[in-house]
């Protein structure tokens, strides 16, 4: 059992908290000037299902509509127009977090789908030690039932609605049965004010003993080409147990969108400054990746990142990456994604071609991997 207080903030944490992406903001414009148009996705989005929760086949992330990578504060009239864009070519599943802001993007998204709230699935998160009241981030994390059924009081108010379609638990809390987290859950949804739950970045034993106790319907982690971790671990046990699965991260914090090259330097700040496989001298190894990207984007006539999503899509039916943005093309080019698809022979050597090119180096820092496949501890 691990009780010992990790450090304060995962990756996406740090994410949220980074600023600087100035590296990327040319590679940015250009990606806005020639995105998918938006009548090419507006029919073909498509609907998967996680566990028994029908959403569109690719998500929304809206974690930086409050605060960018660069730290820049995006138009909230302009996010709002992205959200309600995203829904008019079909697009049902937006994800968001209390952490995220802290507060404030849970209260962007909740005015921007409130014309729509009833057609759409809402997933948000609990978990990150979040003072209920001012939003203030403290060191830590905090799982106990009643502080879980405060925190959605206020979501619920931030949202603008009388239920969460879909509930995470941010992180394993460490000090918490995770029985008791799903008694918490449990009693929410008897109240009707959560449908569906699920967990983040669990230990495996974690999520068969949550899901024991109430139906867990999704698993959220990091997964793509460049961090392929979840295929050994969390998605078999997914598919043994009928949950869905949600990529965070689904183009790799920008680079497999062609983003970044040998010669791209992070700003400090810029959490991928830290990140191994982002350092000088992994990167001309790493895009290699990049590089079969770009070809399978001539083969398809699609742009790389369309490629990365589609290859995600291809895995498993239950599979709904959520890719951010706070860019309106780059909106349109994701959900674009949908409608490339692969016949089994171009998958297997897609596949082949992906599992033979070695990643080099850390996706994270040691510190920041503390807070990943914790298990929780056991009820007495």
């Amino acid at each position: 059992m691990n009780t010992k207080q990790g450090p304060e903030l995962n990756r996406r944490g740090l994410l949220l908290a980074a600023g600087g992406l100035a590296a990327a903001a040319t590679a940015d414009m250009a990606l806005a000037q020639t995105a998918t148009q938006p009548d090419a996705s507006a029919s073909t989005i498509g609907r998967r299902k996680l566990g028994t929760l029908e959403v569109s086949s690719v998500g929304l992330g809206v974690q930086n509509m409050s605060r960018t990578y660069q730290q820049t504060i995006p138009t909230r009239a302009e996010m709002h127009n992205i959200i309600r864009s995203a829904f008019d070519k079909g697009l049902t599943f937006y994800d968001a977090a209390e952490a995220y802001g802290p507060h404030e993007v849970e209260r962007i998204l909740g005015e921007g789908v409130e014309p729509f709230r009833d057609q759409i699935v809402i997933a948000t998160k609990f978990g990150w030690n979040i003072d209920l009241e001012t939003g203030e981030r403290k060191p830590g994390l905090i799982s106990r039932p009643g502080h879980i059924k405060l925190a959605v009081e206020g979501m619920l108010k931030r949202l603008r609605t009388d239920r969460i379609d879909l509930l995470y638990q941010h992180r394993v809390d460490p000090q918490v049965p995770i029985e008791d987290v799903a008694g918490a859950i449990k009693d929410l949804m008897a109240e009707g004010k959560v449908l569906h739950w699920g967990l983040c970045e669990m230990g495996l034993n974690t999520l068969r003993r949550a899901h024991a106790t109430v139906p867990v319907t999704a698993v959220q982690s990091e997964y793509s080409m460049l961090w392929r971790g979840p295929e050994t671990s969390a998605i078999p046990v997914c598919e043994e147990l009928g949950i869905g699965f949600v990529p965070w991260s689904p183009l790799g914090v920008g680079f497999l969108n062609g983003a970044i090259d040998a010669r791209t330097r992070f700003a400090p700040g810029d959490i991928r400054g830290i990140e191994g496989r982002f350092a000088p001298e992994n990167l001309p190894d790493n895009l290699a990746l990049v590089e079969l990207l770009s070809k399978w984007a001539d083969r398809k006539q699609a742009r790389l990142g369309q490629i990365a999503l589609a290859w995600l899509l291809a895995q498993k039916p239950w599979i709904v990456p959520i890719p951010g943005t706070t860019q309106m093309a780059h909106m349109i080019e994701n959900i674009g994604a949908s409608r490339i698809t692969f016949i089994s022979s171009e998958l297997a050597e897609l596949n082949a071609s992906v599992q033979a090119i070695e990643i080099k180096g850390a996706r994270l820092p040691d510190a920041v991997q503390a807070y990943s496949d914790v298990e929780a501890p056991m009820k007495s």
